[in-house]
């Protein structure tokens, strides 16, 4: 069905002074991402767009910066230091995750070129865009051109992945293996942080949890634990031995009974086996899966986000470093609302109380230059390994209160103090 060609001659459809959109995680088309960095000498005012992507960025380097632009979603590690370097306020777009395949089919950012990483096309003609649905079903909607990395180790998933032959323009052949995430072991924090919100996830809650150790930490509390369900975003090899002991059974579920439903998944080849053509795995636009309205449908929807700092009001910053971006937006302002507004649904923060370093995540004013992804009028519970904050109907001072009880010992004296400075006696 296919006309195969070079990678290189693939991305010879991609012209100066336009735009490109990269399909992002376990999905990123290496192969293309490469042959079209070798063109720099023939490329001028190419903008790139977006999510996390994995291996190589190299058309971010300061080498090629006539030719190319990032405009990323997502900042993640491949990037971050050149972003950073050359100017990251130029080459980050701040947006929730739910409204990116808006931009797309709205026309506000809508790509000329989409570089994608699909499965062969079965007997009817359909690739799957596989693990990495996410913004990547608005870009090949919207988009002229379509180059299309075609591999038969990638997963072929149910939902709103498929993609018919002809709408790819160019199409390379590959038998590369598919980028594989392992985690190690949870740290003791990060046990202690999955042990507290395990004890807050009740029987019949709807997840909503991504990659690390504090997700993987809650999944292995939750053996004992009955008929939950997944809408996620994201998800990753946590989840499966969950679903093998039939925890994780969806029947309870109002939206997608029986379903794990999420938009891309990043984990082992044995993750990447299991979601291979099984109806129980829902692969859908993130415009969908992160819509609040949907989200809310579910009942107990337990929502477990992280933050890189809050303060002593409740606001989070996860999307940056001061002024430094260190990742994105992402779907964590969607998940959080959609949780809070569900019937008996949990609106989680989860972080260690310290980084690697010692310093302390609670603090009493985020950095000058931080973002705010969460809003303090929105944020509910955070948890560090010391405990649970409930801030939810709670004042300002009442609010401090709860973090520093949470926070770590070696910081808590000099927490008081900051909030007595800002609350006085009402501490």
């Amino acid at each position: 069905m296919l006309n195969y060609c070079s990678a290189d001659e693939a991305v010879r459809l991609i012209k100066s002074d336009s735009r490109v959109f990269i399909h992002g995680g376990a999905a990123t088309p290496a192969p293309l991402v490469e042959a079209m960095t070798r063109r720099h000498k023939e490329l001028r005012n190419v903008e790139i767009m977006h999510l996390h992507t994995e291996g190589p960025a190299t058309y971010a380097r300061d080498e090629y910066s006539d030719s190319f632009h990032v405009n990323g979603f997502f900042i993640a590690a491949n990037t971050r230091p050149f972003v950073n370097k050359r100017n990251a306020h130029t080459q980050y777009v701040p947006v929730f995750l739910s409204e990116v395949p808006a931009l797309f089919r709205k026309n506000v950012l809508k790509p000329d070129t989409v570089l994608i990483h699909v499965s062969p096309p079965d007997r009817h003609g359909f690739c799957s865009l596989g693990i990495s649905v996410d913004v990547t079903r608005a870009a090949v909607d919207t988009a002229e051109n379509i180059i299309a990395l075609v591999n038969p180790n990638m997963p072929r998933t149910h939902g709103d992945g498929l993609l018919y032959y002809k709408r790819i323009s160019a199409a390379v052949y590959s038998e590369e293996p598919i980028f594989e995430l392992h985690n190690g072991k949870p740290t003791e924090s990060e046990k202690s942080i999955g042990h507290h919100i395990a004890g807050m996830v009740e029987d019949g809650a709807t997840l909503q949890l991504g990659i690390g150790g504090i997700p993987n930490a809650v999944l292995g509390f939750l053996q004992q634990h009955k008929n939950l369900g997944v809408h996620t975003e994201m998800f990753s090899d946590g989840i499966l031995p969950l679903v093998e002991l039939g925890v994780i059974n969806g029947s309870l579920k109002k939206v997608h009974p029986g379903k794990i439903v999420s938009s891309f998944a990043m984990g082992s080849r044995k993750l990447y086996d299991f979601m291979n053509d099984n109806p129980e795995v829902a692969m859908l636009d993130v415009a969908y899966v992160n819509d609040t309205s949907v989200i809310r449908r579910n009942r107990k929807v337990t929502a477990i986000n992280s933050a890189i700092e809050i303060d002593l009001s409740g606001q989070v910053c996860a999307d940056s470093i001061g002024s430094s971006i260190y990742s994105g937006v992402g779907g964590q302002m969607d998940f959080i609302r959609g949780a809070s507004l569900s019937e008996g649904g949990k609106p989680i923060i989860a972080m260690p109380s310290v980084t690697a370093k010692g310093v302390s995540k609670i603090v009493p004013f985020l950095k000058q230059g931080a973002g705010v992804v969460t809003t303090r009028a929105h944020v509910h519970y955070v948890v560090t390994e010391f405990g649970i904050a409930d801030l939810y109907g709670k004042n300002l001072a009442q609010r401090a209160k709860a973090l520093i009880q949470i926070s770590h010992p070696n910081h808590r004296e000099y927490l008081e103090e900051k909030s007595f400075e800002l609350y006085g006696k009402c501490w």
